[in-house]
C-alpha cells in the first residue's frame, strides 16, 4: 500500500494532484505547523496573461498548526469565486467546469483553512476522477512528538501501509535508510508541468489545478495529472 502525505495546500499545482492520484491513501498533515508565506495559504492563477497570488487572508497565533487556522474573512469563498470568474470567464472550457467550480467553492467552511482546503482537494479531485482514500494527520495525535521523517514513518504506519510516495523535493532532505530501517519503501514523484494552452505570452508552470482545468476540462485535465512527468499526448 502507497501512502503520500502532504500538507493541504489552497487549491494546489498539477503535481499535487499527480502525487494524490498515485497514492492508495493520501493523509492531509493538516496538524504541522502553519508555515507563513506559503502555498498553504495561497496559490498562483493567471489574471490577464500574468501570474497573480489568490490568498486566502489568515493571521493564526504563533506556532499554530494549520488545523487551528481560521481566516481573517468570512466571505473569501465568494471574492475567490469573483476573481476567478474574471479571470477565466473567456478559458477554453470555462463553460463546461464552471458550474462545478462554483458548486465546490460555495460548499466550503469559511471558518477552517485545513478544512476548507481539503474540500476543495477532495471536490476537484472527486471530479478528476481520483479515488484516493484521503485522511487527516491529526486524527492520529504525536504522542511521542515526532519530527520529520520519524512522524512520516509513524503515519504510514498507522494506515496500514508498506510504502511512502515522497514530493521530488524530498529527495533533498529525507533519509532512504531511515525508511528502510522501518520496513517501508520509499517512491519519488517524477511529476513536469508540461506546457498545455494558457492565456500568457510563456508558458507559467506551477499554477493552480483550476487553471489546467479552465484550459482542458475535467477528462483532459484529469489525464494531464495522471500521465509521469505530467505529458499530454
Amino acid at each position: 500500500m502507497l501512502v503520500a502525505i502532504h500538507q493541504p495546500n489552497y487549491a494546489p499545482w498539477a503535481g499535487y494532484f499527480h502525487k494524490l492520484a498515485r497514492a492508495d491513501i493520501f493523509i492531509f498533515l493538516d496538524d504541522a505547523q502553519f508555515p507563513k508565506n506559503s502555498y498553504v495559504n495561497r496559490v498562483r492563477i493567471l489574471e490577464q496573461g500574468n501570474p497573480v497570488w489568490l490568498t486566502v487572508p489568515a493571521k493564526p497565533r504563533l506556532g499554530a498548526p494549520i488545523c487551528a487556522v481560521r481566516p481573517a474573512q468570512t466571505d473569501w469563498p465568494a471574492r475567490h469565486l469573483s476573481r476567478l470568474y474574471n479571470a477565466y470567464r473567456t478559458a477554453p472550457a470555462f463553460s463546461a467546469v464552471w458550474g462545478d467550480v462554483e458548486s465546490v467553492y460555495k460548499a466550503l467552511p469559511a471558518g477552517s483553512l485545513a478544512e476548507g482546503n481539503r474540500m476543495l482537494i477532495t471536490g476537484i479531485a472527486d471530479r478528476l476522477g481520483l479515488e484516493t482514500e484521503t485522511r487527516n494527520a491529526s486524527s492520529y495525535p504525536n504522542s511521542e512528538d515526532l519530527r520529520a521523517d520519524g512522524r512520516l514513518i509513524d503515519l504510514v504506519r498507522r494506515v496500514g501501509g508498506e510504502a511512502y510516495l515522497s514530493g521530488r523535493g524530498g529527495a533533498g532532505y529525507q533519509d532512504p535508510a531511515t525508511f528502510r530501517a522501518a520496513g517501508i519503501a520509499l517512491e519519488m514523484t517524477d511529476f513536469e508541468a508540461a506546457p498545455y494552452p494558457q492565456a500568457a505570452d510563456a508558458f507559467a508552470p506551477g499554477l493552480s489545478i483550476l487553471d489546467v482545468v479552465f484550459a482542458l476540462g475535467w477528462e483532459e485535465a484529469a489525464a494531464y495529472v495522471r500521465r509521469r512527468g505530467g505529458a499530454r499526448g
